[in-house]
């Protein structure tokens, strides 16, 4: 097992070749594929139905690597999807070696982060509730469901259509609970995002010859998923939207701009050191805690 430094931008060197897998065949058949069933295990029997399959199927035909979705997962061994990122960089007119070692650099980077224990934590945690927090009662999709005359023709297809829409879905499972937990979680996540992303644009540059070329192509792909996999990502409580990924950037940049590398490190020190939602938004803010004595 590989140890995580206290500053996670220092661990990149840490993982040589062996500690990443390419995956060639059927990911869904890989022992990585098992990181789902715990989170998904937790939900309502009604979510975790639907969730499974949807989430493999992802896993199958979407993922480049383990941590598309930037949530926490079991073991060291870092997955990437061969088939997968062979048909992006085709897709996208991509020097195909060059893509493959930013899918690496990717991989370790979240990684590192999501491997620090304090932070792990708190993210297993939030996902772990939210996941059980769904309600178990499908009488109000039932409901919603016999409003509809199938009989009616073109008009009740239509009708159809806006029951089964993703958010009414979730808007008629979703509890208080996860509506309280959702703040965090997302300001967690964005976190995580705009670390990710200030620490492969350090060093990104020096390694690979067309990184500003695979970080647009890439990036772009990141916010641009469909109707399934914004699903996916909403049962899971997150919001990977162009707004969350610049949330976590400006909260970067303006550390840095504040304090430098050293402040921003200071995240990983200390599970006090994780910043609340208003502070995602106000780094000025966060850094004016974290010096408080009391803070450490």
């Amino acid at each position: 097992m590989t140890e995580v430094p206290d500053d996670p931008a220092a661990g990149l060197s840490a993982f040589g070749p062996g500690g990443i897998e390419v995956v060639s065949d059927d990911p869904t058949t890989h022992p990585s594929a098992d990181w789902l069933s715990g989170l998904v295990a937790a939900m309502a029997p009604l979510m975790a139905s639907v969730t499974t399959g949807t989430m493999v199927g992802r896993l199958a035909t979407r993922n480049l690597g383990s941590y598309d979705l930037p949530i926490p997962r079991e073991g060291d061994e870092i997955l990437v999807v061969a088939p997968n990122v062979a048909a992006f960089a085709d897709d996208w007119s991509l020097p195909a070696e060059d893509l493959r070692l930013w899918i690496c650099l990717h991989e370790v980077a979240h990684h590192a982060v999501l491997g620090v224990p304090h932070l792990r934590a708190v993210l297993v945690d939030l996902l772990s509730r939210h996941a059980g927090a769904f309600r178990n009662d499908p009488s109000e999709l039932q409901e919603r469901l016999g409003d509809v005359d199938l009989s009616g023709g073109p008009e009740a297809l239509a009708r159809l259509h806006e029951v089964l829409d993703p958010e009414m879905v979730l808007g008629a499972v979703r509890s208080p609970e996860q509506e309280e937990l959702l703040p965090r979680l997302e300001a967690l996540v964005a976190l995580v995002i705009g670390y990710v992303d200030h620490v492969m644009d350090d060093v990104g540059g020096s390694l690979i010859g067309s990184y500003r070329q695979v970080t647009e192509a890439v990036r772009r792909r990141r916010v641009g998923t469909g109707e399934a996999d914004r699903f996916v990502e909403r049962i899971l409580g997150l919001d990977l939207t162009q707004e969350q990924v610049d949330r976590g950037t400006a909260f970067v940049d303006g550390v840095v701009d504040r304090s430098g590398a050293d402040g921003l490190a200071r995240l990983w020190s200390d599970k006090r050191h994780l910043p609340t939602p208003a502070e995602v938004d106000a780094p000025g803010l966060w850094l004016a805690r974290i010096d408080l004595p009391d803070n450490g």
